[in-house]
């Protein structure tokens, strides 16, 4: 299912804008040299590359050149990070909606457009869903096997999604203060949340904890523009309901909207302020554009070597 969504960007390349620490092979830059560590995989021999780490024994019964890589040999360690809160399953109705997903379907897409692209590019990553802490947590890896388990993660993820029960709250700042203190290796930390959190300030602590572990941080921030920044629904009476605590609220949303609207976008600016103080990329996402509107211009993006 997610690999016939994906197909699309198996073409493009995704870089790491800062030093990231593995061995140097044309696409990240890194800032240690020559060393070796404990084994770790095979992948096929590259022309052109050094032959230094050829596995010879292996080329005499296969005959087929085969490079041995150690646990320090990757180019980049990425870890994604999924908030799964209730919350993130907003709208409702787009459940399982590839062109026009939710927030949930739109995080586990682009986590899959992801983990392919670094795959092919021989870099490791991993994942963890975040709720009232880290829910799982799968470290990160580079061979086949751990992107084959990856994938059965976020299509078990998409298919639990449709039929998955609310009230399923998150702590979001303890959860990425969790992740800052298990990634031990500088990393690039992808997340994908909607930020509803309150209070606010422990949010905005939480990133600054990843940022000052020297992690480089992509911040997704996952929301619907026009019915969540916006509140723009027709001027008759909603019932409201929080979808991780339940609670209800009904109300005419025409009676708050202006003042609803600026709270919301002014903490959106704030957001998009501090993420800037920190140097972590902020990319505002409108669910409602559409998965590939969204996703393809900022790959597009990355691709440059920065």
């Amino acid at each position: 299912m997610l690999q016939e969504q994906i197909a699309r960007y198996k073409s493009l390349d995704f870089f790491a804008r800062q030093t990231v620490e593995g061995f140097i092979a044309g696409r990240h830059s890194s800032p240690f040299h020559g060393f070796s560590a404990e084994f770790s995989d095979h992948r096929q021999y590259n022309t052109g590359e050094s032959t230094r780490n050829i596995d010879w024994r292996l080329y005499a019964r296969t005959d087929k050149l085969f490079v041995k890589q150690f646990q320090e040999e990757t180019n980049l360690r990425c870890q994604l990070l999924i908030d799964h809160s209730s919350s993130m399953l907003f709208p409702m109705e787009r459940q399982g909606d590839f062109d026009h997903p939710n927030k949930l379907t739109f995080s586990i897409l682009a986590a899959a457009v992801l983990v392919e692209l670094l795959h092919r590019q021989r870099d490791a990553f991993g994942l963890s869903l975040l709720s009232a802490g880290i829910e799982q947590y799968i470290p990160a890896r580079s061979n086949e096997a751990h992107r084959q388990h990856i994938f059965g993660v976020l299509d078990k993820l998409l298919d639990d999604s449709v039929t998955e029960s609310l009230s399923h709250t998150t702590d979001l700042p303890e959860a990425l203060h969790l992740t800052a203190e298990q990634l031990h290796r500088r990393s690039l930390v992808i997340l994908f949340t909607d930020a509803l959190v309150s209070p606010f300030e422990p949010f905005l602590d939480a990133l600054r904890h990843l940022r000052h572990n020297k992690h480089e941080v992509i911040l997704f921030h996952t929301l619907h523009h026009d019915r969540e920044l916006s509140l723009d629904y027709e001027a008759r009476p909603y019932r409201f309901i929080d979808l991780e605590t339940g609670k209800q609220l009904k109300l005419n949303p025409a009676e708050i909207a202006d003042t609803y609207s600026r709270q919301m976008h002014e903490r959106q600016a704030a957001l998009q302020q501090h993420a800037l103080s920190y140097r972590i990329d902020y990319q505002p996402v409108d669910v409602a554009l559409g998965f590939h509107q969204v996703i393809l211009p900022f790959l597009l993006k990355r691709s440059k070597h920065m």
